[in-house]
């Protein structure tokens, strides 16, 4: 047989390929692992608003309840946190815009209700309740309803406590625009109790009044409901995880609601709304959604230019909040159901002027940098479709 003769830098090369083609079919087969193991090191994206403390904020020292939250369930996970920052007074749409649309992962302290976003958003188990307080000094009694007899309550403009008293002509209400002027009211003498949003409430109490009242969240109809962690419909998985570590977050997370004085203990039992709501919410002021009372009878109008089943999920995303679930509303002055009895010819003139420009004197935003004019549009169509001809509710 001949013999093959190499040369020393031959031998060398042969050796040399030999070690790169060793190297290479090991980076393959460790490859899939390192890959999961970039994905698992992947951070926790939270959507979250920059400015909305006692829930969140951008400030690094004070980033706020729910950001705290998300923190500790990203700790949990062994994984880091980034943010996701959207202003989050759009309602539903900073659903859609951040979760939805994939920019974040999570999203702490959506409202437990089926009827929130239907399928698109899924839920992790429950993380606590919020809703709406009662404030008033230490040593007053607000164990109910009755416990207001004689006094004058602070009560925020279009909310369920207004609507609650509004028929109890034994109790003096004081219209506030916000849970800061309703603590303001209260601590200047100027009302014996506040009604207000719970969250802000507490915060405020801790914060700017040094813990001086009570702070006793309520229970009934479109006053209080459970908060949960929410997740785009994809993300069962991911869901999954966050549940299997969020009972061992409990203690913690207790810890963090007395940190921002948000309520959050057992809830006084409290009379029942004239109209039955549950309440949702994706920002500091909750959201109510539902459907009409059974012996409502909406009289269909002239067709508009405009999609009113669109107009429909418009509305009980964002314009419930005020106007109640399906325009249903107690408080004649705001019952979107009147438009056509109050305005005659003038109710579109009427309509496209208050919601473009808003009325801020009297709680209402302008919506013309938030919807576009074909979402208005919807929005108009429904509540022509719902208007009545007699009558009042």
């Amino acid at each position: 047989m001949p013999v093959i003769c190499m040369t020393r830098n031959e031998v060398r090369n042969a050796r040399l390929g030999r070690a790169i083609r060793t190297v290479l079919l090991s980076a393959m087969l460790l490859a899939p692992a390192v890959s999961a193991g970039a994905e698992e090191a992947k951070p926790l994206r939270l959507c979250a608003d920059p400015t909305n403390l006692p829930f969140s904020s951008d400030d690094p020292g004070e980033p706020g309840l729910y950001l705290e939250i998300g923190q500790a369930v990203a700790k949990k996970l062994g994984r880091t946190v980034s943010y996701n920052w959207y202003k989050s007074y759009f309602g539903k749409r900073t659903v859609r815009e951040t979760l939805l649309s994939r920019q974040c992962d999570a999203m702490v302290g959506l409202p437990l209700v089926d009827d929130f976003m239907g399928p698109s958003v899924i839920f992790s188990k429950p993380i606590a309740h919020e809703g709406y307080a009662l404030v008033a000094a230490k040593d007053r009694k607000v164990a109910g309803i009755d416990d207001l007899k004689g006094l004058r309550v602070a009560v925020q403009y279009q909310s369920t406590p207004q609507n609650l008293l509004a028929m109890r002509d034994d109790i003096q209400k004081v219209t506030v625009l916000s849970p800061e002027e309703g603590m303001t009211a209260l601590d200047q003498g100027k009302v014996d109790v506040a009604f207000i949003w719970a969250p802000v409430a507490g915060w405020l109490n801790k914060t700017a009044y040094g813990e001086k009242y009570q702070v006793a969240s309520t229970e009934g109809d479109g006053l209080l409901w459970q908060t949960a962690i929410g997740f785009a419909r994809a993300s069962g998985a991911l869901r999954d995880e966050v549940d299997g570590v969020l009972p061992s977050l409990q203690a913690e997370i207790a810890s963090l609601f007395a940190k921002y004085g948000v309520p959050n203990g057992t809830p006084v039992k409290f009379g029942q709304a004239d109209q039955a709501v549950t309440s949702s919410t994706g920002a500091s002021e909750p959201v109510t959604v539902g459907q009409a009372t059974a012996t409502e009878k909406p009289v269909q109008t002239a067709a508009v230019a405009g999609d009113a089943a669109a107009g429909r999920e418009t509305f009980n995303g964002t314009c419930a909040h005020c106007h109640g679930p399906d325009a249903v509303q107690a408080e004649r002055k705001i019952n979107l159901r009147l438009l056509k009895q109050r305005y005659a010819d003038d109710m579109e003139a009427t309509f496209w002027k208050t919601v473009h420009d808003g009325r801020p004197a009297k709680g209402m935003p302008a919506w013309k940098d938030v919807f576009s004019d074909d979402e208005l549009k919807n929005v108009y169509a429904y509540l022509q479709s719902v208007q009545e001809t007699g009558g009042s509710n």
